[in-house]
């Protein structure tokens, strides 16, 4: 069995409230053995950190504001994150980034927000997670500035093709995918780039409870995407980089220790 780690699982959504620690030990039995649960605004980081508390072998958060919460973005969110960031479970800042597609927040607000956690990452030493959709180019304008001074970052659910990942591999970053490699309707582009991604900078994560891999027979009751799905993200990444899927499990989870900082499992 793999020794695997899900870079992205949002394991504070309501939906694994009945069943989290279940999840967890679904995950377990796959491979899973640890997890990076995703903070998207102060409330679900908190919720993250609290998870992590529990779990302290398994579980490691991030804390950020995701785009879609960016209005919310003020001086006592920098405070709230920086506190929760001082916390040795809590290894990146995010997520964060730009996101034009939904535009839930006014993009003023998003770019504030995004540029704030930059800075926070800076000052705390710990690499980013991060967003982008449909803003590749301001996203990668706002990121070249601070990637000096950066620890390292993610660039979390790729989705894009050839050209968006040379832009990132130009900025250092590692790539994270997900079931979105499995999905034949509009996965084209991120299956031409996966055979690009240097071995040494490709991670896995699932997204759960999002981004079901859409070819996972049978599908699950609820159409829940959980960790211990991560296997078949990493056996198509596997099937497309034409490598064993033995030595991209190894070299997904040291890539994961090596960004976040995880003592080796």
């Amino acid at each position: 069995m793999f020794d695997l780690i899900d870079i992205g699982a949002n394991l504070t959504h309501d939906s694994f409230d009945a069943d989290r620690d279940a999840v967890l030990a679904s995950a377990a039995a796959r491979g899973v053995t640890r997890i990076v649960v995703t903070g998207t605004s102060v409330t679900s980081s908190v919720q993250a950190a609290a998870l992590c508390e529990v779990h302290p072998k398994s579980l490691f958060a991030t804390a950020g504001v995701h785009p879609h919460h960016a209005a919310e973005f003020d001086q006592h969110t920098a405070v709230a994150l920086r506190s929760l960031l001082a916390a040795p479970q809590l290894v990146a800042v995010g997520e964060c980034g730009l996101d034009f597609f939904r535009d839930y927040s006014p993009r003023e607000a998003q770019r504030r927000a995004f540029a704030a956690q930059l800075e926070l990452a800076a000052e705390v030493r710990k690499p980013v997670f991060l967003h982008q959709r449909d803003a590749h180019d301001e996203f990668v304008a706002m990121l070249a500035p601070h990637r000096a001074s950066l620890v390292g970052g993610v660039a979390h659910c790729f989705t894009g093709g050839p050209k968006e990942l040379e832009a990132y591999l130009a900025l250092d970053l590692y790539i994270g995918v997900t079931g979105w490699v499995c999905d034949e309707r509009r996965g084209a582009e991120l299956r031409a780039a996966v055979p690009l991604i240097p071995l040494e900078r490709l991670l896995i994560e699932t997204d759960a409870p999002y981004l079901l891999p859409r070819n996972l027979k049978p599908p699950p009751r609820g159409r829940r995407n959980e960790p211990q799905f991560l296997a078949h993200v990493l056996e198509r990444v596997a099937a497309l980089r034409e490598q064993p899927v033995d030595v991209v499990a190894r070299a997904t989870t040291a890539n994961a220790e090596r960004l976040f900082g995880l003592a080796s499992g």
